[in-house]
């Protein structure tokens, strides 16, 4: 169904695959670059619909309102209010969604071209070699997964001599970022059940997030640690105040 999606991307890593000197590791941190360079217009505007969600919480018309209609009897007041108060300061509740929806069929077809770049069996061979449209092609399949200590192509763990079992390195870095990726883009509200459901999604998508990257290919989890490091650098940049310009002095008063 994603094939539309699946297909480019998968010749993409493979093209910057054989530019980099057939690294994967790198050509999928390129590739994540690439993609949050193209998709930085729908992550900005979710960055600004937090922040202004935010910001809102400090509005003396929003605490008003929260005074005024508090009571479950008020909820649908409550409601009509805010959206009068949301379109007079022209915000979106919505505009924050947009970036997720967005990035989960990425998200999607991301694993499936790593999958099948990281072909192993014949079959996935054969299926790989028909899909990608290099004229090189022939000579970079099948493709290297070994970056760093891990295989992408498998769940990573790093085994230390003396500690029995294998360390997630890369989910535990999935993890932590998440976290706090998904703290810096979760609106701060008055209202407490939004407040209760932020904080179980800041909470619980950084577990699932973990998970996913402990039992899928470590190049899965390469792209979320990238991604994440990535938000959080824009996440920084954006709220980074601007210089203000000197005051231009004041031409002298001649007699």
């Amino acid at each position: 169904m994603l094939d539309f999606i699946i297909v480019p991307f998968t010749n993409a890593l493979v093209f910057i695959y054989s530019l980099l000197g057939e690294n994967f590791g790198l050509a999928i941190i390129v590739f994540t670059i690439l993609v949050r360079v193209v998709t930085y217009p729908f992550t900005a505007q979710q960055m600004k619909s937090a922040k202004a969600m935010q910001e809102l919480q400090t509005n003396p018309k929003w605490k008003a309102m929260q005074q005024k209609y508090k009571g479950k009897e008020n909820r649908e007041k409550l409601a009509a209010e805010q959206m009068k108060l949301y379109k007079e300061l022209g915000i979106n509740p919505l505009s924050g969604c947009l970036p997720s929806l967005i990035q989960l069929p990425l998200l999607l077809a991301m694993y499936w071209a790593i999958t099948r770049a990281l072909a192993a069996t014949p079959l996935q061979l054969l299926d790989l070699a028909q899909g990608i449209s290099l004229g090189n092609a022939a000579h970079l399949i099948p493709l290297n997964s070994q970056f760093l200590w891990m295989d992408l192509g498998q769940p990573e763990r790093l085994f230390i001599p003396g500690i029995p079992i294998g360390i997630p390195v890369l989910a535990i870095l999935v993890m932590i970022t998440s976290y706090f990726q998904s703290k810096m883009t979760t609106p701060s509200t008055s209202n407490d059940q939004s407040a209760q459901m932020g904080r179980m999604m800041t909470l619980y998508m950084p577990l699932l997030m973990a998970y996913i990257s402990y039992i899928y290919a470590a190049g899965l989890a390469l792209y979320f640690v990238v991604g994440n490091l990535l938000s959080i650098a824009q996440y920084y940049i954006m709220r980074r105040p601007k210089a203000e310009r000197p005051a231009t002095p004041a031409a002298p008063v001649t007699k």
